[in-house]
């Protein structure tokens, strides 16, 4: 009986032993991951169209609860950068209660997906595509964040990308000097920053610089939308700007307003709508944590239980929205930093929830006062890693030009309509032209008299060789030389040596061809099938019943019983067990 992993990546940390020195490397990844996280956090809350508060929840909630029973000893989770595409359609269409609800029905298929093994078969998803659509979506996230960044009014949310981008520029007269050069500024300090002081995270200066310049140009009178400005929670009816400085308290996720400002209202029409946008964060968010735990691996030469992670995501994932928090994955630059910080075990990640926890508590009131372009600036940084140009461009290059369209394609749907259909889309393209891949190095050739290892045959014997998998794709294309019937042959010896598969359709199509020989009296035998084949030949029933249809194991038997039906005798006849049974049509040669 399979028993689901659960706590595997502590578990684990605690039978290779847990010493001070590792707990030290804890606390200081930890620490360093933890404050990382804190911009980030709010930064992708507003994102998604929430308040900042429900980014910060969301580490604190999902970011240790997946720690703590995944698989992985060094992934980092919380809101990451790809989910935006996918959830801020979602709370424009169904409020933060949507959100919320369609965050835990994807957690439970994340689970699902862990209990069921699922884990390894993400392996299989094709570099091409998963590259195109976070491509793409770090081009939709770059473009959302124009409008604070350039501190634009009246951009109002658009059902596509080509919309949005017009929305923007007719916006671009109300542009705002102040929001613009903090933008700017900020921005310049994410680049240069990592240059000269590398140990200290670039976005916590640059928002601090950021933050700084706003405050000055804010007392020069020029104005600089905040986070304070935007954003206000209530307190016995009393509003307050900015954050709440206290923890999250329970509530049913359909408690949380919907689209039009009210609690939502369960239905099953409800779930069905949201299950396509849950299936789509499950898949992402298996495929982002599971792609995460593989680099973090490679740079700590540790092993995770991918499926006891996809768990560890899915119970995260269900328990964060009652507190509040959004969808969460694992992070690969968090974790990374993690695992550079000198991150021991899952512990490390638990820290870096509890760092958020302390800053929410003792430092919201300072967090009111940073600047929104700056947190978009911090964004577009983000876009700007997440689409890795450097690799696009490197893979245009050398990569095959099937693999180039596959990537074009996905990129451009996730920008043009969405991430969703470019996978779905990416991925059918991929398998199809894979299989066309396959198709072409499966064929059917005429053996000539001269080939090295066939032995002299009579004109009335033709030899076929097949070499390459007989499947859907290319049984057809295969198999038609067969068909193909010259009045002077008796006896057909068809080469199986190179077929290391076939599959119904191939088994199908074989058997309408051995059909029409029968029909024409001429014998079959087929040389060197593997027992693979053989079994799914008998189990087809391809040959049971009929005399004229055989099995040799190697060419000189193969030629024996060729001449041996032709009644020519020859010092190679096979022996009386070798000769072809009428109950099965096959022998154990």
């Amino acid at each position: 009986m399979y028993i689901p992993p659960l706590f595997s990546a502590l578990r684990q940390t605690f039978a290779e032993g847990y010493t001070l020195n590792a707990l030290r490397g804890d606390i200081s990844a930890g620490l360093t991951v933890g404050i990382i996280a804190i911009p980030l956090a709010m930064a992708l809350a507003i994102a998604v169209g929430v308040p900042p508060q429900h980014g910060l929840y969301t580490v604190l909630i999902a970011g240790a609860l997946i720690a703590l029973t995944g698989g992985s000893r060094f992934n980092v989770s919380g809101p990451t950068a790809a989910f935006v595409v996918i959830l801020l359609p979602i709370t424009q269409q169904f409020g933060v209660g949507g959100l919320l609800l369609c965050t835990a029905m994807a957690g439970v298929i994340l689970i699902s997906m862990g209990v069921l093994r699922a884990g390894a078969l993400l392996q299989f998803i094709p570099y091409p595509v998963t590259l195109g659509f976070t491509a793409g979506i770090g081009v939709v996230i770059a473009t959302l964040q124009i409008k604070d960044a350039f501190g634009l009014s009246d951009v109002q949310p658009t059902a596509n990308y080509i919309e949005q981008i017009s929305a923007l520029a007719q916006a671009m007269p109300s542009i705002q000097v102040g929001d613009t050069l903090v933008a700017a500024i900020t921005l310049a300090v994410l680049i240069i920053w990592p240059r000269f002081v590398p140990k200290i995270p670039g976005h916590l200066a640059a928002l601090a610089v950021g933050s700084l310049v706003g405050l000055a140009l804010n007392s020069a009178d020029i104005s600089v939308a905040t986070i304070g400005e935007r954003f206000n929670y209530e307190v016995d009816g009393v509003s307050h700007p900015g954050i709440p400085p206290f923890l999250p308290s329970f509530m049913w996720p359909w408690e949380f307003s919907g689209a039009n400002g009210q609690p939502l209202v369960l239905s099953f029409e409800l779930f069905r709508q949201l299950l396509a946008p849950a299936f789509a964060i499950a898949m992402l968010g298996a495929i982002e944590s599971l792609l995460c735990a593989v680099v973090a691996d490679g740079m700590a030469g540790t092993k995770h239980d991918p499926n006891g992670e996809l768990i560890g995501q899915g119970l995260g994932n269900i328990v964060a929205p009652l507190f509040g928090g959004i969808t969460a994955t694992a992070a690969i630059a968090r974790s990374a930093a993690n695992v550079r910080a000198g991150a021991f075990s899952p512990i490390a990640a638990i820290i870096h929830a509890g760092v958020v926890l302390l800053a929410m508590l003792f430092l919201a009131p300072i967090f009111s006062h940073l600047p929104m372009a700056a947190l978009a600036a911090l964004l577009l940084m983000v876009a700007w890693n997440m689409s890795e140009p450097k690799h696009v461009i490197h893979t245009l290059r050398i990569a095959p030009r099937n693999d180039v369209l596959v990537l074009l394609t996905c990129l451009s749907l996730t920008v043009l309509f969405d991430m969703v259909l470019a996978v779905g889309v990416g991925l059918l393209l991929a398998a199809g032209l894979f299989i066309k891949s396959m198709s072409d190095l499966t064929d059917t050739s005429s053996v000539g008299r001269d080939a090295q290892d066939i032995p002299d045959l009579p004109d009335s014997v033709a030899v076929y060789a097949i070499r390459g998998p007989l499947f859907f794709g290319a049984a057809e294309k295969a198999l038609s030389v067969l068909r193909k019937f010259n009045p002077e042959i008796r006896v057909v010896i068809i080469d199986l040596r190179g077929v290391p598969m076939l599959d119904m359709t191939a088994l199908a199509a074989l058997s309408n061809v051995l059909n029409d020989y029968e029909k024409n009296d001429i014998g079959i035998i087929f040389l060197g099938a593997s027992a693979k084949v053989r079994h799914k030949m008998h189990r087809a029933g391809i040959g049971l019943g009929s005399t004229k249809i055989s099995h040799a194991v190697n060419v000189q038997l193969a030629q024996a019983r060729a001449l041996d039906w032709l009644n020519i005798r020859t010092d190679t006849t096979p022996t009386e067990t070798e000769q072809p049974t009428s109950n099965t049509g096959l022998t154990d040669t």
